[in-house]
């Protein structure tokens, strides 16, 4: 079997350099990527890097992340059975949420949803992205709105040749990546399918017929041109699509997500005395819709109560920068604006076998903003300071519900439109020792503007009913940091010492528990809980974080951790909550890896991942258990260009408590999948 493997790994790399063209191979240019330089005080900040290889340590790309402590999707389900809905990213474990607290980009191009903030990470293959860096801390500056708990910036790929990537088992994969260059015009392409036929996340012992598998079945393409008119000037033109289907582990229940992200990007790099800039614009179109349903007592049948069919959203934004530097400053002004448009098409109010109701919420959101960073190098001194003014605003909400049957309005509410202006900043001092030590410091303020899923879309999920909340103002976050770290040989550390306060959080608060009918929700069910989106309050969060990277003679090491005391204070608006640990929020993480060769050819590599107890509940009655797992990964490289693997996740089969109800059934992550594949590159 494996020479049948080998002989179709080198019929691909005959097919892959054919298709590069021979002049191609031939022309030495010097690439210059799409991709925003690293800000001017970048060193200052709480910056993690991981290349290519780490971001490919598994399919799920949210999953490779997670090596970061603290970074985390809403709830410990990864990408491969969270709905879309509550794949929002955020950092440092402050308070997790479904909207996300991280501003997520590609080459500069935010990849958050249009309408709910969320990332589908299905829509990222690993094998197109070169890296990422991940900032922690408020993004003032450069990044701008929703870059509250920090940024998540990956490169794309500028390689000309080939990637691929065929796995199967308990979930199937095939993706491929590659580029080609014809003087002056370079193309990269990307696509990937993937699909797992799931499992049922509810204990055997209170599962009944109402559940079913939680699936995946996605894929995405997309296209890059590059061309350079002059020496260092780029012009980047990029369009990708994609779509997931899931089946949600009820049976009826499903969900869809879709899009297109185009982007075009104008740049020349600072040189010399003179001085570089970028122009971008970039269009996000997404549609999102699902079905949901009730459980019956027993969990003996679940009934439809929702049809979100359709929500289409548009999100559009341009952002320009100018840069310079002088013997004294490196400096950078820039300007940057994002709108949104949307609406969640749904019906609702199931009686005798039927859709009663209909249901179109949804409004505008627009924010954008001025800003200019300085840095000073001194020696071995860095000073950096930067500041934004940002203008929000959210207009034309609007929620309508008519009869299905008559088509007769019901309901016709309109929000009056609301704007403000907030400012924010960053800075930061470093300063570098002979003996590779540092020392740095810095403090920050952002902000985020509530979604327009949160602001107008109530939804239910189970037997909980989640009310929108058009009052909602952005939330903003304070923060300061000390750390220490160095590079000893093979050695590199860092230990950091921070405080938080988010403020104004946006979250969901607990209004009432079923059975009952409550004012515009209607029925709650025994068991389930109506919920509102409310600013409760701030969260305190201070904590300690620190890793350490060993790399020597082809074997990598590396651990991490992250420990916190978040804390809620709720004020007169949400008192309940004072004391209390956010929703999904972990006290400590600790992650930690290696990857060694073994004999000539063979490798090994394996990530372990802790986490410490959570609450499913802003009231904390509902404990989520610790969580331990482990991945692991055996490669066997039979050419340069050809490599097998035998590859598992969740290798001691965990069972990892994802959430829990209100009357008292748990659910649970994926439990142990393993799959064997080949990858190829053209690459040496």
């Amino acid at each position: 079997m494996q020479n049948n493997i080998a002989r179709l790994g080198f019929c691909l790399a005959a097919v892959a350099a054919l298709a590069v063209p021979a002049a191609a191979q031939a022309v030495e240019t010097v690439v210059v990527t799409a991709g925003p330089p690293d800000p001017v005080g970048d060193g200052a900040f709480s910056v993690v890097r991981l290349d290519a290889a780490e971001l490919d340590a598994s399919p799920q790309l949210d999953v490779a992340l997670a090596q970061v402590p603290g970074l985390s999707l809403f709830r410990r389900n990864s990408s491969l059975s969270a709905n879309p809905s509550t794949q929002g990213v955020s950092l440092r474990s402050i308070a997790p949420s479904g909207a996300g607290r991280a501003l997520v980009t590609l080459d500069g191009v935010p990849q958050n949803d249009p309408f709910g903030g969320w990332v589908i990470w299905s829509s990222l293959p690993p094998e197109a992205l070169a890296g990422a860096e991940i900032v922690r801390g408020a993004g003032a500056g450069p990044y701008g709105a929703g870059a509250l708990t920090g940024v998540i910036a990956f490169q794309e790929k500028t390689d000309v040749g080939l990637a691929a990537d065929v796995s199967g088992g308990g979930f199937r994969r095939a993706a491929a990546a590659g580029g080609a260059e014809w003087g002056k015009v370079l193309l990269f392409g990307v696509a990937s399918a993937e699909a797992s036929d799931g499992w049922i996340p509810v204990s055997p012992a209170q599962r009944g017929p109402a559940d079913d598998a939680v699936t995946l079945d996605a894929r995405n393409a997309s296209v890059r041109a590059q061309f350079s008119p002059s020496a260092g000037t780029l012009i980047a033109a990029r369009v990708g699509a994609y779509e997931e289907m899931r089946q949600s582990g009820l049976v009826g229940t499903s969900s869809k997500a879709d899009g297109i992200v185009a982007s075009l990007t104008v740049a020349h790099p600072e040189s010399g005395d003179a001085l570089g800039w970028r122009l971008q614009a970039w269009l996000h179109e997404s549609g999102f819709s699902q079905v949901s349903a009730t459980i019956a007592p027993g969990r003996a049948y679940t009934t439809p109560s929702d049809d979100q069919y359709a929500t289409p959203a548009v999100g559009w934004g341009a952002n320009g920068a100018l840069r310079g530097s002088s013997p004294a400053f490196d400096w950078e002004i820039g300007a940057d604006a994002r709108a949104a448009r949307g609406n969640s098409d749904e019906h609702y109010s199931y009686v005798s076998g039927a859709f009663t109701q209909n249901r179109v919420s949804g409004g505008d959101n627009l924010v954008g903003g001025l800003y200019a960073e300085v840095a000073h190098r001194s020696g071995s001194w860095l000073f950096t300071l930067g500041g934004r003014a940002d203008a929000w605003s959210s207009t034309d909400g609007h929620l309508v519900e008519s009869s299905l049957s008559s088509g007769a309005m019901t309901r016709d509410r309109r929000w009056p439109s609301r704007s403000g202006i907030l400012p924010t900043a960053r800075g930061g001092i470093r300063h570098d020792f002979s003996d590779g030590l540092y020392l740095r410091t810095a403090a920050y303020e952002g902000f985020r503007a509530p979604s327009l899923n949160e602001l107008y879309r109530p939804f239910r999920l189970g037997n909980n009913i989640t009310e929108a909340n058009a009052a909602l103002t952005p939330e903003t976050l304070y923060g300061v940091e000390i750390s220490a770290g160095g590079v000893r040989g093979a050695f590199t550390w860092d230990l950091t010492a921070f405080w938080n306060q988010l403020h104004r959080a946006i979250t969901n608060v607990t209004i009432g528990r079923g059975p009952g009918v409550f004012p515009d929700a209607g029925f709650v069910s025994t068991g389930g809980l109506l919920i509102q989106k409310q600013n409760a309050g701030d969260v305190n969060a201070p904590g300690i974080e620190g890793s350490l990277r060993y790399g020597f003679d082809g074997i990598a090491l590396q651990a991490a951790f992250d420990v916190l005391d978040q804390r809620v204070h709720g004020g007169a608006g949400a008192s309940q909550l004072t004391g209390l640990r956010p929703v999904q929020a972990p006290r400590a993480t600790i992650t930690g890896g290696f990857a060694t060769p073994l004999t000539e050819g063979w490798s090994l590599s394996a990530d372990v991942h802790y986490e410490s107890a959570r609450y499913a509940d802003d009231q904390n009655t509902l404990r989520l258990a610790p969580a331990f797992t482990l991945d692991a990964k055996l490669s066997c490289a039979v050419t340069d260009r050809l490599v097998l693997y035998v590859a598992g996740d969740n290798v001691l089969n965990a069972r990892v408590v994802t959430t829990e109800s209100a009357d008292g059934v748990t659910n649970y992550g994926a439990p142990r999948i393993l799959r064997a594949g080949l990858s190829f590159t053209t690459a040496p």
